[in-house]
């Protein structure tokens, strides 16, 4: 009778396993465990989401601008790698204009180190920024050491010598027009070694430690638009900085410096658009016929900016897939 009673008693055992075991196949199929979503031995998987994009901010990219005019140039540069990329002739140069009096105010100061200038100098170095007045600017210019003979050669003089070295430009040289030999607004300018001047200034190389948050706020606080123009001087709150969006600017200041004259000698507007951040630096440089109006250039420098803001507005988030686990 044993074995009959072992085998009645092991059938038994198999049936009440089997109704066990169904039920927990099953819910390894159906997500088990009242539904809470587990795939693969019960494990919990979090429900997929979106993935937060990386803060914009300006980056390499086509750029296409219906531009007529003499000449058109760009450069930006990341900050965080000291890569240079841009137009094809990034390399080329142009009058630096007004451009330039961010690095005249930070010659000076670098020159001065912990000294404070007397009042009338701080003022003009503020004033040869904020609203770009060039009789500020001239004044900061004969300070630090500035002349506008030509020099020997018609090399650069002792202030701009200064940049090529500090900054480390590559493409700067003396301009070339008879009648301004030595003036410093038609100093010939890249807009790669633009950029890396707007790196030097923002990195306390141009400036110095004491005085290179004063350079950086100044530029900060640049004002007026291109409808607020006076004989010497300026509003010059425009261009690469209305084509970035809030999301950018509420990162942090945005530090610019444009430089603008509409020449007679050639009857063209020489607009620059200098912008820095922490992030990068981007300079567009451009010539065209003055009939086209101060308007023209800034557009052209917003519409640059514009084209390089990534990831683009309006982009679409990525969603991670599920991932799927072993039954």
């Amino acid at each position: 009778m044993r074995p009959r009673v072992t085998m009645v008693l092991a059938i038994v055992a198999v049936l009440i396993g089997g109704v066990m075991l169904v039920p927990a196949a099953y819910a390894k199929l159906s997500g088990g465990d009242g539904g809470s979503g587990g795939i693969g031995g019960g494990q919990q998987v979090p429900a997929p989401s979106p993935t937060a994009p990386p803060a914009p901010t300006l980056a390499d990219a086509p750029v296409s601008v219906n531009f007529k005019g003499e000449f058109f140039s760009w450069a930006l540069m990341d900050r965080t790698t000291g890569t240079v990329t841009g137009a094809q002739n990034m390399n080329r140069t142009s009058s630096t204009e007004s451009m330039l009096k961010t690095w005249i105010v930070s010659d000076y100061l670098r020159q001065l180190g912990d000294k404070e200038p007397t009042a009338a100098l701080k003022k003009a170095a503020s004033l040869a920024i904020r609203d770009s007045n060039d009789d500020g600017a001239n004044m900061v210019y004969r300070a630090a050491g500035g002349s506008y003979k030509a020099q020997p050669g018609n090399k650069l003089n002792p202030v701009l010598q200064r940049a090529v070295k500090i900054c480390g430009l590559t493409d700067t040289r003396a301009g070339t027009v008879p009648d301004y030999l030595g003036w410093w607004s038609f100093t010939q300018m890249s807009p790669r070694d633009a950029v890396r001047l707007g790196d030097c200034i923002a990195d306390g190389k141009a400036a110095g430690p004491k005085w290179t948050k004063w350079v950086l706020n100044e530029m900060a606080n640049v004002r007026g638009s291109v409808k607020s123009q006076q004989l010497k001087s300026g509003g010059g709150k425009w261009g690469i900085v209305d084509g970035l969006p809030a999301s950018i600017k509420a990162q942090g200041p945005v530090h610019i410096k444009n430089g603008w004259t509409q020449l007679v000698y050639d009857n063209n507007w020489h607009v620059n658009c200098l912008a820095v951040t922490d992030k990068w630096s981007l300079a567009v440089m451009m010539r065209y016929p003055g009939s086209a109006g101060l308007s023209y250039g800034s557009k052209v420098c917003a519409s640059v900016a514009t084209q390089l803001v990534t990831p683009q507005p309006g982009a679409a988030l990525k969603v991670p897939q599920q991932p799927v686990g072993k039954l």
